[in-house]
């Protein structure tokens, strides 16, 4: 495993390999590769960086400088092929070199609802967390339950997208562009873009999902044990931890 120091090759593994079909803001990102014919392949990625807020990191390690002494673990993808302990291992040593970067605490999320596209194929069949479970992260709770809009590939799309279209914000024609290719009209010149996102929400068929709340995963990182249990956490730990995942419930 090694830094990935150029983003793109990072980004195009994620977007062809996990669920969610984007890519989020980077502070550092993880490669694991194997040898074919004498060459390295990229196998797996494990991206941390940046929340959309603070609270996000600040909530469970408050402590902690968010962005700096903490980071979300937000993409963790690994090619099918890998062996049953390459996650483990991956993310154990990936959280070595965050402390070596001076990085005390990782927040981590496992989303527990299945996602299905519109015609019913099961294309993310809810995760848990095992993996991080088994690296020894601290469950801490959910995270709030709220609706998500699902579109017809399966993928959530997100408020903060939804938001970046109504303000017309940096990032709104990648966002419009996704739509139009699910079949959404082009905005017409000088249209309200609020106005014009929820008729390409119901023109592409989005559906409402009522999701209980993604389970929230910390881990404190340090030397020792002591090290780690002197990082204050600001969420109780929750015993045990889950085991399978949420029903499906349309709204």
């Amino acid at each position: 495993m090694d830094v990935i120091p150029n983003e793109e090759p990072a980004k195009a593994f994620v977007l062809a390999h996990h669920y969610s079909g984007s890519y989020p803001a980077v502070t550092v990102q993880f490669g694991l590769y194997d040898l074919v014919d004498g060459e390295r392949r990229l196998c797996g990625v494990a991206v941390f960086g940046v929340p959309v807020s603070a609270s996000v990191l600040t909530k469970p390690l408050p402590e902690l400088r968010p962005f700096t002494e903490s980071l979300l673990c937000s993409r963790f993808v690994l090619l099918d092929e890998c062996p049953a302990n390459a996650e483990s291992w991956f993310l154990a040593n990936c959280l070595k070199r965050l402390l070596d970067r001076g990085v005390h605490g990782v927040v981590s999320f496992a989303d527990p609802v299945p996602r299905r596209t519109a015609s019913g194929l099961l294309v993310m069949p809810g995760h848990v967390g095992t993996i991080y479970a088994a690296t020894n992260a601290l469950y801490a709770s959910r995270a709030t339950a709220r609706t998500v809009k699902l579109l017809p590939d399966g993928t959530v799309f997100h408020e903060r997208t939804a938001q970046k279209i109504r303000r017309q914000e940096q990032g709104h024609q990648y966002a419009e562009g996704q739509l139009i290719a699910l079949g959404a009209p082009v905005p017409r010149a000088g249209c309200n873009p609020a106005l014009w996102l929820r008729e390409a929400l119901v023109a592409v068929g989005a559906r409402n999902v009522r999701h209980r709340g993604a389970h929230r995963y910390v881990w404190r990182l340090g030397r020792s044990r002591r090290e780690r249990e002197q990082i204050k956490l600001g969420l109780p730990v929750q015993r045990p931890y889950p085991k399978q995942p949420d029903p499906e419930v349309a709204v």
